[in-house]
């Protein structure tokens, strides 16, 4: 009887979301999550007695604060998104895809950590490369140092062993869906084994003050890959972005503890390594000498920072039925509507003709302040006349035509003007927030209509 009890108590459950079932499954029913379900017993009622307390609770004024006080890791843009460094003992998460320079910017950050003067130790273990391969490419980015450890380690136990021995002030691991624990069974990256080798991680890093950067994948949507708990465990996620075709790197802080998450920081990948880039708007601008029809400049807020990118069109009359609308680097369902207020609010010749937008450097604009730039940028390559030299525009337009008021539109103005541009075009309102800034003529739109007839003003005679 028993044993037939047992039986029926026994099943399976979902580490994730707690779906149980009867049998094995290799997918969750309920969250949809591979390799999740394992198999529990009969669940029994369990007491934990208290245990013999080693550090007793102090006062929170006792509290020493300097032992969070953030360290700079010598890359200027990496400070930005950390909040301004790295703080003993926290955890970091890095994650993106293959290829976009996630291990060559922590190689880097490592060599500098111990290059710094004040005898930090760092530890670099690689899961993925041999210490040989990590050598040369530290070599080739400049980034040996005396006190830069490496160790090629898949092991957990070994990884532990490595870090009592050289007592690093800085651990790198690259990457955790490498690392396997004996204890636990599957193989590298399930489910179990990241969530083992990240809490022991962890407990390294909070035990000792050690501050910990761990290298994550991510999965074909860009998620980053293991249980979603490896997120909320660790004290900072950061997400690399970028295009494979561009050398434009962008690392933005998806969970920060110990700062903000609004700021961006930006890198640009050569064969020499990553390097930061503290003022990148010259890269999303094209550098010739005369104004073309179909071009016109946004300025955007990646977090709090504003760039100025250059959005160009072309429209080509055609005779087929569907005419053909190409973007790239912007939303293709903002270009659809941007065409649709044109052609009905403006009456734009272009419901025939094949539309191509592009933005000028790779970048990917997803905010609705560029959607008038996008309209006027559509407007000039229709009536085949530029704007006016140093102009530009930012504004979010509705479907009724009219321009609605974005968000930071003082720092906006202040790029643009510091960039040399002498005319904006804005939503109506924008004065109240205070005088513009010097050597910039700001001309307030209430609707589309408005900002095309001063931006592109007929021909006179």
């Amino acid at each position: 009887m028993a044993s037939r009890a047992t039986a029926r108590a026994s099943g399976f459950r979902c580490s994730e979301c707690g779906w149980s079932t009867v049998k094995w499954v290799g997918r969750c029913g309920e969250c949809q999550s591979w390799g999740s379900v394992s198999e529990v017993g009969a669940v029994a009622v369990r007491t934990t007695t208290p245990a013999r307390v080693e550090r007793p609770a102090v006062p929170i004024a006792q509290v020493d604060a300097r032992r969070a006080l953030a360290r700079s890791t010598g890359v200027g843009e990496f400070d930005r998104v950390l909040g301004g460094g790295l703080v003993p003992g926290a955890v970091v998460l890095v994650a993106g895809e293959p290829g976009i320079g996630k291990s060559t910017l922590l190689l880097d950050v490592a060599a500098r950590a111990a290059r710094a003067g004040d005898g930090s130790t760092v530890l670099y273990v690689s899961g993925e490369e041999s210490a040989a391969q990590v050598r040369v490419r530290a070599e080739r980015i400049e980034a040996m140092a005396r006190s830069l450890f490496i160790a090629a380690e898949t092991d957990l136990a070994t990884v532990l062993g490595q870090v009592d021995q050289v007592q690093p002030d800085l651990l790198v691991v690259d990457s955790v869906q490498t690392v396997a624990s004996s204890e636990v069974e599957g193989a590298a990256g399930n489910v179990a084994q990241v969530r083992e080798v990240a809490a022991s991680l962890i407990q390294v890093a909070k035990s000792r003050g050690t501050a910990v950067l761990l290298v994550g994948h991510v999965t074909k949507d860009g998620s980053i890959a293991g249980p979603r708990v490896l997120e909320h465990l660790v004290d900072v996620v950061v997400q690399f972005e970028g295009d494979r075709h561009s050398r434009l790197r962008l690392v933005r802080a998806v969970k920060n503890r110990y700062g903000a998450t609004d700021e961006v920081g930006c890198f640009d990948l050569s064969d020499v390594g990553i390097v930061g880039l503290p003022d990148p708007s010259g890269l999303f601008l094209s550098h010739g000498t005369t104004t073309v029809p179909g071009t016109c400049v946004t300025a955007t807020l990646e977090g709090r920072r504003p760039l100025l990118t250059e959005v160009q069109a072309l429209v080509v009359p055609t005779d087929v039925p569907n005419p053909r609308r190409t973007t790239s680097g912007l939303d293709s369902s903002r270009v659809a509507m941007a065409i649709a207020v044109l052609d009905r609010r403006v009456g734009a010749p272009i419901r025939r003709a094949d539309v191509y937008l592009s933005t000028v450097g790779g970048v990917r604009l997803t905010e609705p302040a560029s959607d008038l730039a996008v309209c006027l940028s559509l407007m000039s390559a229709v009536l085949d006349r530029p704007l006016a030299p140093g102009s530009i525009a930012f504004g979010e337009v509705g479907l009724a035509g009219e321009l609605r008021p974005v968000t930071g539109i003082p720092r906006r103005l202040a790029e643009a003007a510091r960039l040399g541009f002498t005319t904006a075009y804005v939503p109506a309102g924008v004065r109240s927030g205070g005088p513009a800034p010097e050597g910039i003529r700001v001309v307030e739109c209430r609707d589309i209509a408005s900002a095309v007839s001063a931006a592109l003003p007929p021909l006179r005679g």
